[in-house]
């Protein structure tokens, strides 16, 4: 009796804790959708908030003039000043004297290149792609980030899931308890059959208390995925973990990937780029014809503290200006460069043929990649619907085994045996769930359309 006092106890204190940990995950839960889950992200993230940093970059850095289309224009003004002290007496005419000099000088230069070789065009084209390749490079960032949030919070969807599953063996387990209990009163129930319902419950509570643990590190890793500082804010997730399956074509799935793919659409914008770095080279082997233009003003102020010798008068002050204008127009032509013309334009013609080769093998590998992961999703299929099954018969299962057990037709054994079924039938459907979500996440990267979420 004294045992059972103990026990009974020990499951105040636990229905207590059992209460707590439900007000825990329950505080002022906020409701969540996948879509508002991204979209959390897409402001929050930093990872988005760089990207979209580099971005402005290359926008800045795509005109005309960065590409060299107008002329470079400057402008120097400078002022000269001098102080000299004469003393000479060889100098007979003027011995000693004392002049400041003062003045300002500007010139204003123009240079515009006005032909080499079509170089401007091609390198506003290179700027162009520059900022479709920065775009693409911050499609991989969003698509990553996107991706990490949807696995995030179907994973989170899974554990809130097995914990109640978890939740509600716990429950047949304290039922069991009290079940035995009230047969130890009236003399039907063995000492040792209160101590296999309380192994069993005792068993159960650990794997609730683990089950919990696991929750609310799903809600904390959902939470940094979505940027949110706040790690331990509670959800209410809404999208469900089972929801109807996609109907998918492999034939359409390919043809979604060659035009949807963001890493090979990237991959298609360094093959363009190698192209333009060849015509670039090639562009060496064109004249260059520039065009300089300019205006020189001088003005000069000498003031010398003398007398002239010869008319006996004070030298004073004399001024002077000058002004210079000129337009020239230079052409070059390198006639030889030590072969290194020729070197440049092969290195770019193998760059090219490099970068196409990259491109087909990272295509061949992709559709590989769709191709099994397209096979993974059609077998996970099949698997969600066997344990669909296998839950439903496991379920029917531990209801009639119950019946029996309290009818004393199998023993506490067989009960657990069965209970221990309906928790793994569960798990594995849970799981298979997950696993057939993450597959789906997967193939819609691969053909781009986890960016539908932006």
């Amino acid at each position: 009796m004294e045992m059972i006092m103990k026990y009974r106890l020990f499951l105040v204190l636990f229905c207590s804790l059992f209460a707590n940990l439900n007000l825990t995950a329950q505080e002022a839960p906020v409701n969540l959708s996948m879509s508002d889950a991204v979209e959390l992200a897409l402001q929050n993230h930093l990872q988005i908030q760089i990207a979209e940093a580099s971005m402005d970059i290359a926008r800045n850095n795509n005109s005309w003039e960065a590409a060299g289309r107008y002329p470079t224009i400057s402008l120097v003004v400078n002022g000269p000043n001098s102080y000299t002290d004469q003393s000479n007496p060889a100098n007979v005419a003027l011995p000693e004297s004392t002049s400041l000099a003062t003045g300002a000088n500007g010139t204003l230069d123009a240079t515009w290149v006005l032909f080499d070789g079509f170089k401007v065009r091609i390198s506003k084209e290179q700027l162009d792609l520059l900022e479709v390749q920065s775009q693409g490079n911050a499609n991989v960032v969003v698509e990553n980030v996107i991706q990490n949030v949807i696995l995030s919070y179907y994973l989170a969807k899974l554990t809130e899931e097995q914990l109640a599953v978890v939740k509600e063996v716990l429950q047949l387990s304290a039922d069991r308890v009290a079940y035995q209990n009230i047969r130890q009163e009236y003399g039907q129930a063995s000492t040792f059959d209160i101590l296999q319902t309380q192994d069993a419950f005792l068993s159960d509570s650990s794997n609730y208390l683990i089950q919990v643990e696991s929750y609310q590190n799903a809600i904390r890793n959902l939470n940094r995925a979505m940027g949110v500082n706040e790690l331990q804010t509670a959800y209410t997730l809404t999208d469900p973990l089972d929801s109807p399956p996609s109907v998918l074509d492999l034939e359409e799935l390919r043809q979604r990937l060659i035009s949807g793919n963001t890493n090979l659409r990237n991959a298609l914008i360094n093959q363009q780029l190698s192209s333009l770095n060849t015509d670039l080279a090639q562009s060496n082997r064109a004249p260059r014809v520039s065009l300089s233009t300019g205006a020189t003003y001088s003005l000069s102020v000498n003031k010398i503290n003398a007398v002239n010798p010869f008319t006996m008068q004070e030298f004073g002050t004399a001024t002077g200006k000058s002004f210079n204008a000129y337009a020239n127009i230079t052409a070059s032509y390198t006639i030889y460069s030590g072969g290194a013309r020729q070197r440049a334009i092969e290195n770019a013609l193998v760059q090219e043929q490099i970068s196409y080769l990259n491109t087909q093998d990272l295509q061949q590998t992709l559709l590989l990649q769709l191709e099994s992961a397209y096979g993974t999703y059609q077998n996970q299929l099949r698997l969600v619907e066997l344990n669909k099954s296998l839950v439903e018969n496991a379920r029917q299962n531990l209801a009639i085994s119950e019946e029996r057990f309290k009818g004393g037709l199998i023993n506490s054994f067989d009960y657990r045996t069965i209970q221990l079924s309906y928790i793994n039938s569960n798990q594995a459907l849970l799981n298979a769930v997950f696993n057939l979500k993450n597959t789906e996440t997967t193939l819609m990267q691969l053909t781009g359309d986890l960016l539908r979420y932006n």
